[in-house]
Protein backbone atom coordinates (compact mmCIF):
# COMPACT_ATOMS: atom_id res chain seq x y z
CA UNK A 1 0.00 0.00 0.00
CA UNK A 2 2.86 2.32 0.93
CA UNK A 3 4.48 1.66 -2.49
CA UNK A 4 1.24 2.58 -4.27
CA UNK A 5 1.00 5.88 -2.37
CA UNK A 6 4.61 6.73 -3.21
CA UNK A 7 4.03 5.84 -6.89
CA UNK A 8 0.92 8.07 -7.05
CA UNK A 9 2.83 10.94 -5.38
CA UNK A 10 5.63 10.64 -7.93
CA UNK A 11 3.11 10.65 -10.76
CA UNK A 12 1.45 13.74 -9.31
CA UNK A 13 4.82 15.48 -9.03
CA UNK A 14 5.79 14.58 -12.60
CA UNK A 15 2.40 15.73 -13.89
CA UNK A 16 2.69 18.97 -11.92
CA UNK A 17 6.15 19.73 -13.32
CA UNK A 18 5.06 18.77 -16.81
CA UNK A 19 2.01 21.03 -16.63
CA UNK A 20 4.31 23.99 -15.97
CA UNK A 21 6.42 23.39 -19.06
CA UNK A 22 3.98 24.89 -21.54
CA UNK A 23 3.41 28.18 -19.68
CA UNK A 24 7.16 28.51 -19.11
CA UNK A 25 7.83 27.86 -22.79
CA UNK A 26 5.23 30.43 -23.71
CA UNK A 27 6.86 32.96 -21.40
CA UNK A 28 10.27 32.24 -22.90
CA UNK A 29 8.77 32.66 -26.38
CA UNK A 30 7.33 36.01 -25.35
CA UNK A 31 10.76 37.14 -24.17
CA UNK A 32 12.50 36.09 -27.37
CA UNK A 33 9.86 36.97 -29.98
CA UNK A 34 10.21 40.73 -29.92
CA UNK A 35 9.98 42.50 -33.27
CA UNK A 36 13.27 42.60 -35.13
CA UNK A 37 12.58 46.19 -36.14
CA UNK A 38 10.36 48.98 -34.84
CA UNK A 39 9.48 51.61 -37.43
CA UNK A 40 8.09 54.91 -36.18
CA UNK A 41 6.40 57.04 -38.84
CA UNK A 42 5.52 60.69 -38.22
CA UNK A 43 3.61 62.44 -41.00
CA UNK A 44 4.22 66.16 -40.68
CA UNK A 45 0.97 68.19 -40.52
CA UNK A 46 -1.43 65.24 -40.90
CA UNK A 47 -4.95 65.91 -39.68
CA UNK A 48 -6.91 62.85 -38.55
CA UNK A 49 -9.65 63.45 -41.13
CA UNK A 50 -7.23 62.87 -44.01
CA UNK A 51 -7.54 59.16 -43.18
CA UNK A 52 -11.30 59.27 -43.66
CA UNK A 53 -11.72 62.05 -46.23
CA UNK A 54 -9.34 60.51 -48.77
CA UNK A 55 -10.07 56.86 -47.92
CA UNK A 56 -11.87 56.08 -51.19
CA UNK A 57 -8.72 56.99 -53.12
CA UNK A 58 -6.28 54.94 -51.05
CA UNK A 59 -5.02 51.54 -52.12
CA UNK A 60 -5.11 48.42 -49.95
CA UNK A 61 -1.44 48.26 -48.96
CA UNK A 62 -0.77 51.59 -47.20
CA UNK A 63 -3.03 53.34 -44.71
CA UNK A 64 -5.77 50.75 -45.19
CA UNK A 65 -3.39 47.90 -44.50
CA UNK A 66 -2.43 49.47 -41.20
CA UNK A 67 -6.09 49.90 -40.24
CA UNK A 68 -7.08 46.44 -41.49
CA UNK A 69 -4.22 44.47 -39.94
CA UNK A 70 -3.54 46.67 -36.93
CA UNK A 71 -5.09 49.00 -34.38
CA UNK A 72 -6.62 52.42 -35.07
CA UNK A 73 -6.81 54.96 -32.23
CA UNK A 74 -9.41 57.31 -33.70
CA UNK A 75 -9.50 59.88 -30.92
CA UNK A 76 -5.81 60.64 -30.58
CA UNK A 77 -4.71 64.14 -29.57
CA UNK A 78 -1.81 66.31 -28.58
CA UNK A 79 -2.17 67.28 -24.93
CA UNK A 80 -0.09 70.46 -24.96
CA UNK A 81 0.51 73.76 -26.73
CA UNK A 82 2.25 74.67 -29.03
CA UNK A 83 1.63 72.12 -31.76
CA UNK A 84 4.76 72.60 -33.85
CA UNK A 85 7.16 70.19 -35.57
CA UNK A 86 9.99 70.19 -33.02
CA UNK A 87 7.84 69.64 -29.93
CA UNK A 88 5.68 67.14 -31.83
CA UNK A 89 8.51 64.84 -32.83
CA UNK A 90 10.13 65.08 -29.40
CA UNK A 91 6.86 64.27 -27.62
CA UNK A 92 6.13 61.20 -29.77
CA UNK A 93 9.45 59.60 -28.94
CA UNK A 94 10.06 60.79 -25.35
CA UNK A 95 6.56 60.00 -24.12
CA UNK A 96 6.19 63.38 -22.46
CA UNK A 97 5.47 67.03 -23.21
CA UNK A 98 7.59 70.20 -23.58
CA UNK A 99 7.16 70.76 -19.85
CA UNK A 100 9.73 68.00 -19.34
CA UNK A 101 11.59 67.34 -22.61
CA UNK A 102 12.26 71.05 -23.08
CA UNK A 103 11.58 71.41 -26.81
CA UNK A 104 9.06 74.20 -26.33
CA UNK A 105 8.94 75.26 -29.99
CA UNK A 106 10.92 75.09 -33.22
CA UNK A 107 12.65 78.31 -32.23
CA UNK A 108 12.50 80.01 -28.85
CA UNK A 109 14.04 82.88 -26.94
CA UNK A 110 16.82 81.66 -24.64
CA UNK A 111 16.58 83.62 -21.41
CA UNK A 112 20.22 82.90 -20.52
CA UNK A 113 21.83 83.54 -23.89
CA UNK A 114 19.46 86.45 -24.62
CA UNK A 115 18.97 85.24 -28.17
CA UNK A 116 16.66 83.06 -30.24
CA UNK A 117 17.80 79.44 -30.55
CA UNK A 118 16.73 76.62 -32.86
CA UNK A 119 15.55 73.33 -31.36
CA UNK A 120 18.20 71.22 -33.12
CA UNK A 121 21.08 73.66 -33.64
CA UNK A 122 24.49 72.89 -32.18
CA UNK A 123 27.56 75.07 -32.84
CA UNK A 124 29.79 72.43 -31.23
CA UNK A 125 29.41 70.02 -34.16
CA UNK A 126 30.27 70.22 -37.85
CA UNK A 127 28.38 69.39 -41.02
CA UNK A 128 28.98 66.04 -42.69
CA UNK A 129 28.10 65.65 -46.37
CA UNK A 130 27.88 69.37 -47.13
CA UNK A 131 30.05 72.48 -46.89
CA UNK A 132 27.10 74.50 -45.65
CA UNK A 133 26.15 74.98 -42.00
CA UNK A 134 22.99 72.90 -42.50
CA UNK A 135 24.60 69.96 -40.75
CA UNK A 136 25.44 71.76 -37.51
CA UNK A 137 22.67 69.99 -35.64
CA UNK A 138 22.18 67.59 -32.71
CA UNK A 139 19.56 66.63 -30.10
CA UNK A 140 21.41 68.35 -27.23
CA UNK A 141 18.54 70.74 -26.41
CA UNK A 142 16.20 67.80 -25.74
CA UNK A 143 16.40 67.06 -22.02
CA UNK A 144 15.03 63.51 -21.82
CA UNK A 145 15.61 60.14 -23.47
CA UNK A 146 13.55 58.64 -26.27
CA UNK A 147 12.35 55.03 -26.38
CA UNK A 148 15.03 54.53 -29.03
CA UNK A 149 17.64 55.61 -26.46
CA UNK A 150 16.19 53.21 -23.92
CA UNK A 151 16.34 50.38 -26.47
CA UNK A 152 20.00 51.17 -27.11
CA UNK A 153 20.72 51.08 -23.37
CA UNK A 154 18.71 47.89 -22.87
CA UNK A 155 20.53 46.07 -25.68
CA UNK A 156 23.98 47.28 -24.60
CA UNK A 157 24.04 49.43 -27.73
CA UNK A 158 23.58 46.39 -29.99
CA UNK A 159 20.19 47.53 -31.29
CA UNK A 160 20.66 50.17 -33.99
CA UNK A 161 18.77 53.46 -34.32
CA UNK A 162 18.51 55.47 -37.53
CA UNK A 163 16.48 58.68 -38.00
CA UNK A 164 15.42 59.97 -41.44
CA UNK A 165 13.52 63.08 -42.54
CA UNK A 166 13.65 65.91 -45.04
CA UNK A 167 13.69 68.25 -42.02
CA UNK A 168 16.68 68.01 -39.69
CA UNK A 169 14.54 68.23 -36.54
CA UNK A 170 12.32 65.42 -37.82
CA UNK A 171 15.31 63.09 -38.02
CA UNK A 172 17.24 64.25 -34.96
CA UNK A 173 14.63 64.56 -32.22
CA UNK A 174 13.16 61.16 -33.04
CA UNK A 175 16.45 59.26 -33.23
CA UNK A 176 17.46 60.54 -29.82
CA UNK A 177 20.82 61.00 -28.11
CA UNK A 178 22.40 57.60 -28.77
CA UNK A 179 21.47 57.07 -32.42
CA UNK A 180 23.82 55.38 -34.86
CA UNK A 181 22.78 57.97 -37.41
CA UNK A 182 20.32 60.74 -38.26
CA UNK A 183 20.07 62.00 -41.83
CA UNK A 184 18.23 64.94 -43.34
CA UNK A 185 17.97 66.44 -46.83
CA UNK A 186 19.86 69.52 -47.95
CA UNK A 187 18.37 70.92 -51.15
CA UNK A 188 19.43 74.08 -52.98
CA UNK A 189 22.10 73.12 -55.54
CA UNK A 190 23.22 69.92 -53.77
CA UNK A 191 20.19 67.66 -53.28
CA UNK A 192 22.00 65.44 -50.77
CA UNK A 193 21.30 63.62 -47.51
CA UNK A 194 23.59 64.92 -44.78
CA UNK A 195 24.35 64.51 -41.06
CA UNK A 196 26.62 65.98 -38.38
CA UNK A 197 29.73 65.02 -36.44
CA UNK A 198 27.49 64.40 -33.44
CA UNK A 199 26.84 61.02 -35.08
CA UNK A 200 29.88 60.33 -37.25
CA UNK A 201 32.77 61.99 -39.08
CA UNK A 202 31.93 60.72 -42.56
CA UNK A 203 28.86 59.54 -44.45
CA UNK A 204 28.55 55.75 -44.66
CA UNK A 205 29.02 54.19 -48.08
CA UNK A 206 25.31 53.52 -48.59
CA UNK A 207 24.50 57.23 -48.07
CA UNK A 208 27.28 58.31 -50.43
CA UNK A 209 26.03 55.84 -53.02
CA UNK A 210 22.49 57.16 -52.68
CA UNK A 211 23.64 60.78 -53.03
CA UNK A 212 25.46 59.97 -56.26
CA UNK A 213 22.64 57.83 -57.65
CA UNK A 214 20.75 60.75 -59.23
CA UNK A 215 17.62 59.72 -57.32
CA UNK A 216 16.82 63.26 -56.11
CA UNK A 217 17.33 64.71 -59.59
CA UNK A 218 14.97 62.11 -61.07
CA UNK A 219 12.08 63.77 -59.21
CA UNK A 220 12.65 67.12 -60.91
CA UNK A 221 9.90 66.28 -63.38
CA UNK A 222 6.24 67.07 -63.93
CA UNK A 223 4.03 66.77 -60.86
CA UNK A 224 0.50 65.99 -62.01
CA UNK A 225 -2.30 64.25 -60.15
CA UNK A 226 -1.86 60.52 -59.58
CA UNK A 227 -5.49 59.90 -60.47
CA UNK A 228 -7.67 62.01 -62.83
CA UNK A 229 -8.13 65.39 -61.20
CA UNK A 230 -11.88 65.36 -61.81
CA UNK A 231 -12.13 62.41 -59.39
CA UNK A 232 -10.61 64.47 -56.56
CA UNK A 233 -14.01 65.46 -55.22
CA UNK A 234 -12.82 65.33 -51.61
CA UNK A 235 -10.94 68.64 -52.01
CA UNK A 236 -11.71 72.13 -53.27
CA UNK A 237 -11.37 73.53 -56.77
CA UNK A 238 -7.88 73.54 -58.24
CA UNK A 239 -8.02 77.25 -59.11
CA UNK A 240 -8.89 79.43 -56.11
CA UNK A 241 -7.64 82.37 -54.06
CA UNK A 242 -6.39 80.39 -51.08
CA UNK A 243 -3.13 78.86 -52.36
CA UNK A 244 0.35 80.31 -52.84
CA UNK A 245 1.94 78.02 -55.43
CA UNK A 246 5.47 78.29 -56.82
CA UNK A 247 7.46 81.21 -58.16
CA UNK A 248 7.48 81.23 -61.96
CA UNK A 249 3.96 79.82 -62.33
CA UNK A 250 1.03 82.21 -62.54
CA UNK A 251 -1.52 79.91 -60.94
CA UNK A 252 -1.37 77.29 -58.19
CA UNK A 253 -2.85 74.62 -60.44
CA UNK A 254 -1.78 71.23 -61.77
CA UNK A 255 0.45 70.27 -63.50
CA UNK A 256 3.76 71.63 -62.16
CA UNK A 257 6.90 71.30 -64.26
CA UNK A 258 9.41 71.08 -61.42
CA UNK A 259 12.45 71.07 -63.71
CA UNK A 260 11.30 74.33 -65.30
CA UNK A 261 10.50 75.86 -61.89
CA UNK A 262 13.65 74.62 -60.16
CA UNK A 263 15.83 77.73 -60.52
CA UNK A 264 13.26 80.20 -59.19
CA UNK A 265 12.46 77.95 -56.21
CA UNK A 266 15.88 77.27 -54.67
CA UNK A 267 16.85 74.28 -56.76
CA UNK A 268 16.26 70.93 -55.07
CA UNK A 269 14.29 72.70 -52.31
CA UNK A 270 11.24 72.65 -54.58
CA UNK A 271 10.98 68.90 -54.01
CA UNK A 272 10.26 69.51 -50.34
CA UNK A 273 6.92 71.14 -51.18
CA UNK A 274 5.73 68.37 -53.50
CA UNK A 275 4.54 64.80 -53.10
CA UNK A 276 7.90 63.66 -54.50
CA UNK A 277 9.67 64.71 -51.29
CA UNK A 278 7.89 61.82 -49.57
CA UNK A 279 8.84 59.43 -52.38
CA UNK A 280 12.47 60.48 -51.99
CA UNK A 281 12.22 59.86 -48.24
CA UNK A 282 10.94 56.31 -48.81
CA UNK A 283 13.73 55.68 -51.31
CA UNK A 284 16.27 56.74 -48.71
CA UNK A 285 14.58 54.76 -45.92
CA UNK A 286 14.72 51.62 -48.05
CA UNK A 287 18.40 52.30 -48.70
CA UNK A 288 18.93 52.58 -44.93
CA UNK A 289 17.19 49.27 -44.26
CA UNK A 290 19.45 47.56 -46.79
CA UNK A 291 22.61 49.53 -46.04
CA UNK A 292 22.75 49.23 -42.27
CA UNK A 293 21.14 46.54 -42.46
CA UNK A 294 18.17 46.90 -40.11
CA UNK A 295 15.98 44.15 -38.69
CA UNK A 296 18.59 41.45 -39.17
CA UNK A 297 20.27 41.64 -35.77
CA UNK A 298 19.57 39.64 -32.63
CA UNK A 299 18.60 42.86 -30.84
CA UNK A 300 15.66 45.00 -31.94
CA UNK A 301 16.56 47.88 -34.26
CA UNK A 302 14.76 51.23 -34.57
CA UNK A 303 13.99 53.24 -37.70
CA UNK A 304 12.40 56.67 -37.29
CA UNK A 305 10.97 58.07 -40.52
CA UNK A 306 9.31 61.48 -40.76
CA UNK A 307 7.52 62.63 -43.90
CA UNK A 308 8.16 66.36 -43.99
CA UNK A 309 6.78 67.23 -47.42
CA UNK A 310 3.17 66.96 -46.28
CA UNK A 311 3.85 69.98 -44.06
CA UNK A 312 5.45 72.03 -46.83
CA UNK A 313 2.55 71.26 -49.17
CA UNK A 314 0.02 72.14 -46.48
CA UNK A 315 1.70 75.45 -45.72
CA UNK A 316 1.84 76.30 -49.41
CA UNK A 317 -1.55 75.14 -50.65
CA UNK A 318 -3.78 74.61 -47.60
CA UNK A 319 -5.63 71.62 -46.18
CA UNK A 320 -8.48 71.73 -48.72
CA UNK A 321 -6.31 71.79 -51.83
CA UNK A 322 -6.03 69.33 -54.69
CA UNK A 323 -2.29 69.36 -53.98
CA UNK A 324 -2.72 68.10 -50.43
CA UNK A 325 -5.09 65.36 -51.59
CA UNK A 326 -2.67 64.20 -54.27
CA UNK A 327 0.18 64.27 -51.78
CA UNK A 328 -1.67 61.88 -49.46
CA UNK A 329 -2.77 59.61 -52.31
CA UNK A 330 0.85 59.32 -53.40
CA UNK A 331 2.07 58.92 -49.81
CA UNK A 332 -0.34 56.00 -49.46
CA UNK A 333 1.34 54.30 -52.44
CA UNK A 334 4.79 55.08 -51.05
CA UNK A 335 3.82 53.49 -47.73
CA UNK A 336 2.69 50.38 -49.58
CA UNK A 337 6.03 50.24 -51.37
CA UNK A 338 7.81 50.70 -48.04
CA UNK A 339 5.81 48.00 -46.24
CA UNK A 340 6.35 45.57 -49.12
CA UNK A 341 10.10 46.08 -48.76
CA UNK A 342 9.89 45.44 -45.01
CA UNK A 343 7.93 42.24 -45.72
CA UNK A 344 10.66 41.11 -48.08
CA UNK A 345 13.75 42.04 -46.05
CA UNK A 346 12.72 41.84 -42.39
CA UNK A 347 9.79 39.48 -42.80
CA UNK A 348 6.05 39.90 -42.45
CA UNK A 349 5.08 39.69 -38.78
CA UNK A 350 8.65 40.35 -37.65
CA UNK A 351 8.46 44.14 -37.50
CA UNK A 352 6.19 46.66 -35.76
CA UNK A 353 5.06 50.00 -37.16
CA UNK A 354 3.26 52.97 -35.67
CA UNK A 355 2.11 56.02 -37.61
CA UNK A 356 1.09 59.38 -36.21
CA UNK A 357 1.63 63.10 -36.88
CA UNK A 358 3.46 65.97 -35.19
CA UNK A 359 0.41 68.28 -35.44
CA UNK A 360 -2.59 69.00 -37.64
CA UNK A 361 -3.48 72.26 -39.39
CA UNK A 362 -6.23 74.87 -39.64
CA UNK A 363 -8.31 75.43 -42.76
CA UNK A 364 -7.19 78.56 -44.61
CA UNK A 365 -8.98 81.33 -42.65
CA UNK A 366 -9.76 83.22 -45.87
CA UNK A 367 -11.59 80.12 -47.11
CA UNK A 368 -13.45 79.77 -43.81
CA UNK A 369 -14.50 83.39 -44.07
CA UNK A 370 -15.80 82.76 -47.59
CA UNK A 371 -18.21 80.15 -46.21
CA UNK A 372 -19.22 82.28 -43.20
CA UNK A 373 -17.21 80.46 -40.53
CA UNK A 374 -15.57 82.77 -37.94
CA UNK A 375 -11.87 83.10 -38.76
CA UNK A 376 -9.31 85.77 -39.45
CA UNK A 377 -5.76 87.07 -39.51
CA UNK A 378 -3.68 88.67 -36.78
CA UNK A 379 -1.72 91.89 -37.17
CA UNK A 380 1.24 91.44 -34.88
CA UNK A 381 2.75 94.78 -35.93
CA UNK A 382 -0.34 96.65 -34.75
CA UNK A 383 -0.37 94.63 -31.54
CA UNK A 384 3.32 95.36 -30.96
CA UNK A 385 2.86 99.11 -31.50
CA UNK A 386 -0.04 99.25 -29.03
CA UNK A 387 1.89 97.21 -26.47
CA UNK A 388 4.97 99.41 -26.78
CA UNK A 389 2.84 102.52 -26.16
CA UNK A 390 1.39 100.88 -23.05
CA UNK A 391 4.81 99.96 -21.66
CA UNK A 392 6.25 103.41 -22.15
CA UNK A 393 3.20 105.10 -20.66
CA UNK A 394 3.08 102.76 -17.65
CA UNK A 395 6.75 102.16 -16.85
CA UNK A 396 8.53 104.93 -18.75
CA UNK A 397 10.32 102.41 -20.97
CA UNK A 398 9.58 99.46 -23.23
CA UNK A 399 12.82 97.78 -22.08
CA UNK A 400 10.82 96.13 -19.33
CA UNK A 401 10.04 93.46 -21.96
CA UNK A 402 13.06 91.87 -23.61
CA UNK A 403 11.32 89.55 -26.06
CA UNK A 404 7.92 88.67 -27.50
CA UNK A 405 7.75 85.40 -29.47
CA UNK A 406 5.73 82.17 -29.71
CA UNK A 407 2.78 83.95 -28.09
CA UNK A 408 4.90 84.52 -25.00
CA UNK A 409 6.19 87.68 -23.34
CA UNK A 410 9.61 87.59 -21.65
CA UNK A 411 10.09 90.19 -18.93
CA UNK A 412 13.48 91.83 -18.38
CA UNK A 413 14.24 90.87 -14.77
CA UNK A 414 17.27 93.16 -14.57
CA UNK A 415 15.15 96.14 -15.59
CA UNK A 416 12.54 95.22 -12.97
CA UNK A 417 15.19 95.44 -10.24
CA UNK A 418 16.39 98.80 -11.55
CA UNK A 419 12.85 100.15 -11.40
CA UNK A 420 12.08 98.36 -8.11
CA UNK A 421 9.04 96.63 -9.61
CA UNK A 422 7.35 93.45 -8.39
CA UNK A 423 7.40 90.63 -10.96
CA UNK A 424 3.95 89.30 -10.05
CA UNK A 425 2.38 92.73 -10.28
CA UNK A 426 3.99 93.37 -13.65
CA UNK A 427 2.88 89.96 -14.95
CA UNK A 428 -0.71 90.70 -14.01
CA UNK A 429 -0.55 94.20 -15.52
CA UNK A 430 0.60 92.72 -18.81
CA UNK A 431 -2.21 90.16 -18.68
CA UNK A 432 -4.78 92.90 -18.09
CA UNK A 433 -3.41 94.87 -21.02
CA UNK A 434 -3.12 92.02 -23.50
CA UNK A 435 -6.60 90.63 -22.85
CA UNK A 436 -8.05 93.95 -24.03
CA UNK A 437 -6.56 93.54 -27.52
CA UNK A 438 -8.62 92.29 -30.47
CA UNK A 439 -8.47 88.56 -31.26
CA UNK A 440 -6.79 87.61 -27.99
CA UNK A 441 -8.95 85.02 -26.22
CA UNK A 442 -7.00 84.29 -23.02
CA UNK A 443 -3.84 85.41 -21.25
CA UNK A 444 -2.03 83.67 -18.38
CA UNK A 445 0.98 84.35 -16.19
CA UNK A 446 3.93 82.08 -15.54
CA UNK A 447 2.97 82.29 -11.88
CA UNK A 448 -0.37 80.67 -12.70
CA UNK A 449 1.33 77.96 -14.71
CA UNK A 450 3.70 77.22 -11.82
CA UNK A 451 1.23 77.40 -8.95
CA UNK A 452 -2.06 75.97 -10.27
CA UNK A 453 -2.74 72.38 -11.29
CA UNK A 454 -4.90 72.62 -14.39
CA UNK A 455 -6.53 69.36 -15.45
CA UNK A 456 -8.86 70.37 -18.30
CA UNK A 457 -9.24 72.87 -21.10
CA UNK A 458 -6.69 75.04 -22.84
CA UNK A 459 -5.13 75.82 -19.46
CA UNK A 460 -4.02 72.20 -19.02
CA UNK A 461 -2.54 72.15 -22.54
CA UNK A 462 -0.66 75.38 -21.90
CA UNK A 463 0.71 73.98 -18.65
CA UNK A 464 1.91 70.78 -20.36
CA UNK A 465 3.76 72.96 -22.86
CA UNK A 466 5.21 75.27 -20.21
CA UNK A 467 8.83 74.70 -19.23
CA UNK A 468 9.72 76.83 -16.23
CA UNK A 469 13.31 77.50 -17.29
CA UNK A 470 12.60 78.10 -20.98
CA UNK A 471 9.10 79.53 -21.34
CA UNK A 472 8.02 83.16 -21.03
CA UNK A 473 6.40 85.13 -18.20
CA UNK A 474 3.07 85.78 -19.91
CA UNK A 475 1.30 83.43 -22.34
CA UNK A 476 -1.20 84.66 -24.92
CA UNK A 477 -3.94 82.57 -26.59
CA UNK A 478 -5.39 83.88 -29.85
CA UNK A 479 -8.97 83.53 -31.05
CA UNK A 480 -10.06 80.29 -32.74
CA UNK A 481 -9.01 80.04 -36.41
CA UNK A 482 -7.11 83.32 -36.25
CA UNK A 483 -3.49 83.11 -37.41
CA UNK A 484 -0.52 85.36 -38.12
CA UNK A 485 0.09 84.11 -41.63
CA UNK A 486 -0.39 84.91 -45.28
CA UNK A 487 -3.92 84.67 -46.70
CA UNK A 488 -2.82 81.62 -48.69
CA UNK A 489 -1.91 78.24 -47.26
CA UNK A 490 -2.37 76.73 -43.80
CA UNK A 491 -0.48 76.75 -40.54
CA UNK A 492 -0.74 75.27 -37.02
CA UNK A 493 0.32 75.70 -33.41
CA UNK A 494 -2.86 76.00 -31.34
CA UNK A 495 -4.49 73.68 -28.82
CA UNK A 496 -7.67 73.39 -30.89
CA UNK A 497 -8.95 70.18 -32.43
CA UNK A 498 -7.80 70.99 -35.95
CA UNK A 499 -4.23 71.10 -34.61
CA UNK A 500 -4.40 68.41 -31.92
CA UNK A 501 -6.46 65.59 -33.51
CA UNK A 502 -4.06 63.38 -35.46
CA UNK A 503 -3.92 59.72 -36.54
CA UNK A 504 -2.44 56.95 -34.41
CA UNK A 505 -2.11 53.58 -36.12
CA UNK A 506 -0.19 50.49 -34.98
CA UNK A 507 0.39 47.28 -36.88
CA UNK A 508 2.74 44.33 -37.05
CA UNK A 509 4.37 42.13 -34.46
CA UNK A 510 2.74 42.23 -31.07
CA UNK A 511 -0.17 44.45 -32.09
CA UNK A 512 -3.86 43.67 -31.67
CA UNK A 513 -6.38 44.15 -34.47
CA UNK A 514 -9.09 46.66 -33.67
CA UNK A 515 -10.00 50.28 -33.13
CA UNK A 516 -11.12 52.60 -30.35
CA UNK A 517 -12.71 55.99 -29.82
CA UNK A 518 -11.25 56.12 -26.32
CA UNK A 519 -9.14 59.24 -26.05
CA UNK A 520 -5.42 58.68 -26.34
CA UNK A 521 -2.66 61.27 -26.26
CA UNK A 522 0.68 61.55 -28.01
CA UNK A 523 2.82 60.80 -24.91
CA UNK A 524 1.15 57.35 -24.72
CA UNK A 525 3.07 56.13 -27.78
CA UNK A 526 6.55 55.80 -26.26
CA UNK A 527 5.45 53.88 -23.12
CA UNK A 528 3.39 51.56 -25.33
CA UNK A 529 6.36 50.72 -27.56
CA UNK A 530 8.57 50.36 -24.47
CA UNK A 531 6.08 47.93 -22.91
CA UNK A 532 5.90 45.96 -26.16
CA UNK A 533 9.68 45.56 -26.10
CA UNK A 534 9.96 45.02 -22.35
CA UNK A 535 12.41 47.89 -21.95
CA UNK A 536 12.59 50.87 -19.61
CA UNK A 537 10.31 53.80 -20.34
CA UNK A 538 11.98 57.04 -21.49
CA UNK A 539 13.25 58.73 -18.34
CA UNK A 540 10.78 61.62 -18.46
CA UNK A 541 7.78 59.74 -19.82
CA UNK A 542 4.38 60.82 -18.49
CA UNK A 543 2.13 58.91 -20.90
CA UNK A 544 0.28 55.64 -20.27
CA UNK A 545 0.67 52.22 -21.86
CA UNK A 546 -2.17 51.57 -24.32
CA UNK A 547 -2.81 48.01 -23.14
CA UNK A 548 -5.60 47.44 -25.66
CA UNK A 549 -3.12 47.91 -28.51
CA UNK A 550 -0.65 45.23 -27.41
CA UNK A 551 -1.43 41.60 -28.27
Amino acid sequence: MKKIVIFISILALVYSCGSQETPMAERNLELTSKPKLVVGIVVDQMRYDYLTRFASKFGEGGFKRMMREGFNCKNNHFNYVPTYTGPGHASVYTGTTPKYHGIISNYWYDKTLKETVYCASDTNVESVGTNSDAGKMSPRRMLTTTFADENRLFTQMRGKTIGIAIKDRGAILTAGHTANGAYWFYGKDEGAWITSTFYRDDLPKWVKDFNTSNTAASYLKVWDTYQPIETYTESGSDLNNFEAGFKGKDTATFPYDLKALEKENNGFDILKATAYGNSLTVDFAIAAIDGEPLGTNEATDMLAVSFSSTDYVGHNFGVNSKEIQDTYIRLDRDLERFFNHLDKTVGKGRYTVFLTADHGAVEVPAYLQSVNIPAGYLDYNERKARFTTFLEATYGTNAIVENVSNNQIFINKTKLKELNLNIHEVEQALVDEQISYPNIAKVYTATAMNSTNFTTGIEALLQNGFNQKRSGDVIVVDDIAHIAYSKTGSTHGSGLNYDTHVPLLFFGAGIQKGETHTKTVIPDIAPTISALLGISFPNGATGDVLEFVID
